[in-house]
């Protein structure tokens, strides 16, 4: 069965992210891990005992996942629980690597964030936990805006620089849209200055159908002054439920286009959740069943 792992901190931001996630895994019918990770508290002013207490451990476990089932109680109701549902806290020092942790124990093949309200790009450009999982993490992840409500995902909007990378993170992003029945919209916003682009979406397509072999995917080429503005208004056009976009590490989207001077023309922008791929070993996605 696959897994999504969500992972909360308790804040406010979580919440929306724990029922997106809550009602994703049943619309998939995938496992969910429900997680936090914890470090223990400075002891005497230092970090340096091993074990200041007698059962401090299994005490600190026992305690956060208590803590995780009151915060399931309180947000998805008394009913939540099912033997799908697990709830895991990990003690680390660092959120990240402890997320990573969790992601790698339950070969995850999604983790689900929450963040704060407006915009998940603008939070990911600005440096934050998410970001630096995205550039870390073993496989997507899935940032929900605090005021986002879950919708049945049917219209994915994937933002592409028609190179090889996208073809995997395509093809496996099909994975996710083939069981919801989901449309996936490629789209390529540009400038007016590139005059190729026809003729790389063709070869764009072609490549693709050698890879991926699913009917529900559409593709758009807009020629446009600002990128930001025809990429809300087209996710206005088609509905999107979902936008993907792909973190690269030397070029792309994210790369180019995407800097701080920018930030707010995208205070209206991230109401839709953004699932994030990590382009720099898409060999290591793990959309795969667990073992």
């Amino acid at each position: 069965m696959k897994t999504i792992l969500y992972c909360t901190d308790y804040s406010e931001n979580s919440i929306a992210a724990l029922k997106y996630a809550y009602h994703m895994a049943k619309q998939m019918k995938t496992r969910l891990v429900i997680s936090h990770v914890f470090d223990y508290p400075t002891i005497l002013g230092t970090d340096n005992l091993d074990e200041p207490f007698p059962h401090l451990d299994e005490t600190a476990h026992k305690s956060h996942r208590f803590k995780l089932e009151e915060f399931c109680d309180e947000h998805l109701g008394k009913s939540w629980q099912d033997p799908t549902i697990i709830l895991e806290a990990f003690e680390d020092k660092s959120v990240v690597h402890g997320i990573m942790a969790v992601a790698v124990e339950w070969h995850a093949y999604l983790i689900v964030l929450g963040i704060k309200g407006g915009s998940a790009i603008r939070e990911m450009i600005m440096g934050s936990n998410t970001k630096h999982l995205i550039e870390k993490a073993p496989c997507p992840v899935l940032s929900i805006p605090s005021d986002a409500s879950y919708m049945p995902i049917k219209n994915i909007v994937y933002a592409t620089d028609f190179e090889e990378e996208d073809v995997y993170a395509i093809r496996k992003l099909v994975e996710m849209a083939q069981p919801l029945m989901a449309t996936i919209n490629v789209v390529h916003i540009s400038t007016k200055d590139e005059y190729k682009g026809d003729m790389q979406l063709e070869w764009f397509k072609e490549m693709l159908g050698e890879k991926v072999t699913y009917e529900l995917i559409e593709f758009k080429l807009l020629f446009t002054e600002d990128v930001f503005e025809s990429l809300r208004v087209y996710l206005g056009d088609t509905n999107a439920d979902l936008v993907v976009m792909l973190e690269r590490a030397h070029k792309g989207i994210l790369k180019n286009i995407f800097h701080k001077d920018l930030v707010k023309k995208m205070e209206s922008y991230g109401r839709v959740p953004l699932l994030s791929f990590r382009g720099s070993n898409h060999q290591l996605f793990y959309f795969k069943q667990a073992l």
